[in-house]
């Protein structure tokens, strides 16, 4: 059985995404790695951008509808980070030329007012501590062929981070009921999905509670400041260059982009 090398997968990942290419799923090789190996990678996937000068905007959460939680046979979320050169401006372009094979999912995100430190944070604390929620459009590129990965491998993959549009109006959480907020997702001004803020495990508020929670065993918190995306509100859709893609969201407005080549 081959020994897991954290540092040399990291750099692999890393290369697939700069490179713009698929590996084939890391547990092909290393079939007994465990969720504790993949964040061990994920983490010195993370040192690395951030020693190439790219900074953190906020954590990201993934797997966060109870049914995906039950397909992947896991009881909670998974985190990754976004980084700044993942982020495009509200209505600007996203290049296929610098993705493998993305899709894009409507979200909402948190911005944090303070710091909040688990364990034992709950929705409510999270609440209290956001200054604004924003709405969002997340596209995901797995760095894996076909989309073809386990819960370890996506995990490694800092969650399938790729690019992420946010929109433009801030709203304080108190004149929102979240769980609630329902979102339409289409391409060309054809409706392509359609969710609401209770697919995110019942509220977005808990998925951000568990990633404090989860955080908190590593010694770690979330911080003021942070932007953080609490998980997709609709399916992942498939896009292509010329798309133009649409999110209008209740309360929060619209968010899109353009898919060039």
């Amino acid at each position: 059985m081959a020994a897991i090398d954290y540092g040399m997968l990291a750099n692999e990942l890393q290369r697939a995404e700069q490179e713009k290419r698929e590996l084939v799923r890391l547990t092909a090789k290393y079939p007994e790695m465990t969720v504790e190996d993949a964040y061990a990678i994920q983490e010195r996937l993370v040192d690395m951008k951030r020693k190439d000068g790219y900074r953190i905007i906020g954590p990201k959460m993934g797997l966060t509808s109870a049914a995906k939680m039950a397909q992947m046979g896991v009881n909670e979320p998974i985190y990754g980070y976004v980084f700044d050169y993942m982020v495009v401006p509200n209505g600007g372009a996203v290049a296929m030329s610098g993705l493998i094979h993305p899709k894009v999912e409507a979200e909402i995100a948190f911005i944090l007012k303070q710091d909040v430190k688990g364990p034992g944070v709950t929705g409510e604390h999270i609440l209290n501590a956001t200054e604004y929620i924003v709405p969002a459009l997340e596209i995901i590129d797995s760095r894996y062929a076909n989309f073809h990965f386990t819960l370890p491998d996506v995990i490694a993959d800092n969650a399938s981070s790729s690019r992420v549009v946010f929109g433009s109006r801030l709203v304080p959480p108190s004149s929102l009921e979240l769980d609630v907020l329902g979102v339409s997702l289409s391409i060309n001004g054809e409706a392509k999905a359609f969710g609401a803020g209770a697919a995110v495990l019942g509220h977005p508020a808990n998925t951000i509670a568990m990633l404090a929670n989860m955080l908190a065993r590593k010694g770690e918190s979330l911080k003021a400041g942070d932007v953080i995306l609490a998980g997709a509100m609709t399916e992942a859709i498939r896009f292509a260059a010329g798309d133009a893609v649409l999110a209008l969201f209740d309360q929060l407005g619209t968010v899109l982009f353009r898919a060039t080549e």
